[in-house]
């Protein structure tokens, strides 16, 4: 997992609520074995119509938000199944943050451990990030968001604000404590596993 570093781009605004995982990426394309792949997969069903052509009217494929990494939407992201390809597609498609003012709990969590940053804000605020004119940018380290107008706070637990900064997975978690789980099975009847 890649360290989260400062970003400040255009935001894409999602003017949906309740969004599940099988609209973020639908139950056929789940066939994939690697977490990459996915993104060209990213609202499948909102982005083309029944001959695989892009619909003109959704936001994902409108040329300006092409490069944007900030999703901003509505209440209840990530609702529905628990599964960790909807974080997977997103990242894939390239977007590193997600703001809302509500997530489903298991996929607020997956996204942490995909190195996705979802920050939960009031409902007035993501409404006036929606359509706000310009660049936003995240600001981890300091937990702020910056517009051209104003800072912005938002609220991280300690423990995920460092897994982020530093591109922890629970992989690299775990190994941080390689010496004391050496020193555990030295002590115990457990065989080592390292």
């Amino acid at each position: 997992m890649e360290a989260f570093k400062k970003i400040k781009t255009i935001v894409t605004p999602l003017d949906q609520i309740n969004v599940d995982t099988d609209q973020i990426v639908p139950k056929q394309f789940l066939k994939l074995i690697q977490k990459s792949g996915f993104g060209k997969y990213l609202f499948y069903d909102w982005r083309y119509d029944e001959n695989e052509n892009q619909k003109q009217d959704f936001v994902l494929n409108d040329k300006k938000y092409q490069n944007s990494k900030i999703l901003v939407t509505g209440e209840n992201f990530g609702c529905g199944s628990s599964r960790e390809h909807a974080v997977w597609a997103l990242q894939d498609y390239g977007f590193l943050v997600i703001i809302a003012p509500s997530f489903a709990d298991i996929f607020y969590s997956n996204c942490f451990k995909n190195g996705i940053l979802p920050i939960k804000l009031e409902e007035k605020m993501v409404e006036k990030l929606k359509h706000e004119s310009g660049e936003l940018e995240v600001d981890l380290e300091n937990q702020l968001l910056k517009t051209k107008t104003e800072e912005i706070p938002f609220e991280i637990s300690p423990y995920q604000k460092i897994i982020l900064l530093e591109g922890l997975d629970e992989i690299a978690q775990t190994l941080q404590l390689e010496d004391k789980i050496s020193e555990f099975e030295k002590h115990s009847k457990i065989p080592s596993v390292l």
